[in-house]
């Protein structure tokens, strides 16, 4: 799997988190509230801790984390861009928009 994200994209991820506080940068397959695992919704989160199915993607902005079992719903050539109009990250491939408002979440600020 590759991933590269745009200059504008990775503008945007380095402003949204303080760069001396440590992090890990993950692609999230979220099926919370879809009903059905095929029905999920990708998502750039912010954590503080890798769970034990994530696999690194090296990228061009550094690595970035998939779970293992979720690689299946998301394409071998991805693109992370910023849209400026919708204010929003977009994931893309070659074929298709796979997400064209994707959420940027900062978990490491949710209370445990």
């Amino acid at each position: 799997m590759n991933i590269t994200f745009t200059n504008k994209a990775i503008e945007k991820v380095r402003g949204k988190h303080q760069a001396d506080s440590p992090f890990f940068l993950k692609l999230k397959y979220d099926t919370d509230g879809c009903g059905c695992v095929v029905s999920g919704v990708t998502s750039l989160w912010i954590v503080d801790e890798k769970e034990s199915d994530d696999i690194a993607i090296e990228t061009n902005i550094g690595s970035v984390y998939v779970e293992r079992t979720k690689q299946v719903f998301m394409d071998e050539n991805m693109t992370v861009d910023y849209n400026e109009s919708a204010h929003s990250f977009m994931l893309k491939c070659p074929s298709q928009i796979l997400n064209p408002r994707m959420a940027f979440i900062d978990k490491t600020k949710e209370p445990r």
